[in-house]
């Protein structure tokens, strides 16, 4: 026993859990795993997984990727990089991993977006963009309708 109450507990739990979230805020392009997050907040891989999912709804790992593609909108947003170059820029170590999950939040490939983004954004203030532009969690872009003729 830690002599520990259980409301003493879960606070100090909460605590570890919001270090873990802004480190992977700060660190997203860091090749960032859950073990390393674990062993960064003192608690096995397996409870700040539970955990953080009871606290933010998504899996730490999810809660990363999902930080990664908004950086990764903004960068395609932008123009400047290749969608390669963007992958890697925000961490991401497989293009196909990347391009998958961007569609998945963002509803179209990373090609795509930034092909029409720049258009969507156009004269808008960097921080309504963000707003605007900010990809659903958990798969939840709707998918888009086909257009009957």
């Amino acid at each position: 026993m830690t002599g520990r109450s259980p409301e003493r507990q879960r606070l100090s739990d909460l605590a570890r859990l919001r270090r873990v979230r802004d480190r992977i805020d700060r660190e997203y392009a860091q090749p960032l795993d859950v073990e390393a997050l674990a062993r960064g907040a003192h608690m096995s891989a397996g409870h700040l997984s539970r955990e953080f999912r009871l606290a933010y709804g998504e899996s730490p790992y999810s809660y990363l990727m999902t930080r990664r593609i908004e950086r990764a909108m903004a960068l395609l947003r932008q123009g400047g990089l290749s969608v390669t170059e963007v992958c890697f820029a925000v961490g991401c170590s497989s293009l196909g991993t990347f391009s998958t999950r961007f569609t998945e939040l963002v509803g179209v490939p990373p090609s795509v977006y930034r092909r029409d983004a720049a258009q969507a954004t156009e004269g808008m203030p960097a921080c309504v963009a963000k707003q605007v532009t900010r990809p659903v969690r958990n798969r939840e872009a709707r998918p888009t309708e086909p257009h009957l003729a």
